[in-house]
């Protein structure tokens, strides 16, 4: 379970350019379901899942994940925690061009220490239940869109984390390729995974897959239905 108890996020606090991200918010996330923040460009989901993933710390206020303090870490053990407990699917993919697909999903887990071969077999199961094995070794940039998505979630799944984080995944995607997502979303769920997804998109906030709807407006939990 994921806490966040009194949570704030301001840029530039005390600057005439001071910028409050996220106001106050206190919110819990269940494990092993589908969560989406939802809201418009600007609301603070992005912001508000880059603290629930430990990418960024708060201004005030603690996360807490399965009944620990973790936003007050050290860095270098919040990276441990980051690496070991979330997987990314980011808005871009951001994959690495000039390199496979394989090579791309095996990125991850190389500061872990898992040995080649056994890294290397994980990445290409992962692929294989993706439909994506017979591409494995093309290099990403010749590689559709709906390809691209799946090496990206492959490569969240790689170090087989607890939580998988996506933010607006669904950008720029047609009909076909949101379906699909959402049913990738599903069967992680189905895993025992809890996933978190930011969307501004009707088709993901009002899936019947999502087990909860968060919605943000000006930096705060707005309303957020059960």
């Amino acid at each position: 379970m994921i806490e966040l108890c009194a949570v704030t996020k301001t840029y530039n606090a005390g600057r005439p350019n001071e910028v409050v991200a996220l106001g106050a918010t206190d919110l819990t996330i269940s494990d092993k379901a589908l969560t989406v923040f939802a809201g418009p460009s600007g609301s603070g989901k992005t912001t508000l899942i880059t603290i629930v993933g430990c990418l960024a710390r708060p201004t005030s206020g603690r996360v807490v994940l399965n009944g620990e303090a973790v936003s007050g870490l050290p860095q270098r053990f919040l990276t441990e925690v980051r690496r070991r407990t979330f997987g990314f699917v980011f808005q871009r993919f951001n994959l690495v061009r000039g390199i496979s697909a394989i090579e791309n999903v095996m990125l991850p887990a190389y500061p872990i220490g898992t040995p080649h071969a056994r890294l290397k077999t994980r990445a290409m199961e992962l692929l294989s239940s993706f439909g994506m094995a017979h591409r494995a070794h093309f290099n990403v940039e010749i590689l559709s869109g709906g390809e691209v998505q799946r090496v990206a979630i492959a490569r969240a799944l790689v170090n087989d984390p607890e939580v998988i984080i996506a933010d607006e995944p669904t950008a720029s995607l047609d009909g076909e390729r949101v379906a699909h997502f959402l049913a990738i979303a599903a069967d992680l769920k189905a895993r025992g995974k809890t996933v978190i997804v930011t969307s501004h998109d009707p088709r993901v906030t009002g899936a019947a897959t999502v087990d909860r709807l968060v919605t943000l407006a000006d930096g705060r939990p707005a309303d957020a239905t059960p």
